[in-house]
């Protein structure tokens, strides 16, 4: 018999201060590396600021359902929706 691994895929909402935005992503990762990927002075739109913040996850077992739920939060376009 085999092992058999869940991983966990996330949606998440991140928060920047100093842009005063939310970001909304997905990772089958670790949040905290994804983190800090997105604090780290990379090209695109959270690089170089530093100051992002998990405000928000979700978790589900596949890449699909993370990815699905990313975009349904993103086509919201609502910075109410996104702050609740």
């Amino acid at each position: 018999m085999g092992l058999f691994f869940l991983s966990m895929c996330l949606t998440y909402i991140l928060f920047s201060k100093k842009l005063n935005k939310y970001y909304v992503g997905y990772t089958c990762d670790s949040i905290d590396k994804r983190i800090t990927k997105h604090n780290s002075n990379h090209k695109g739109f959270t690089g170089g600021l530093g100051d992002w913040i998990l405000k928000y996850y979700e978790e589900f077992e596949t890449k699909k359902e993370a990815m699905d739920r990313e975009q349904e939060i993103k086509k919201k376009k609502s910075r109410k929706y996104t702050q609740t």
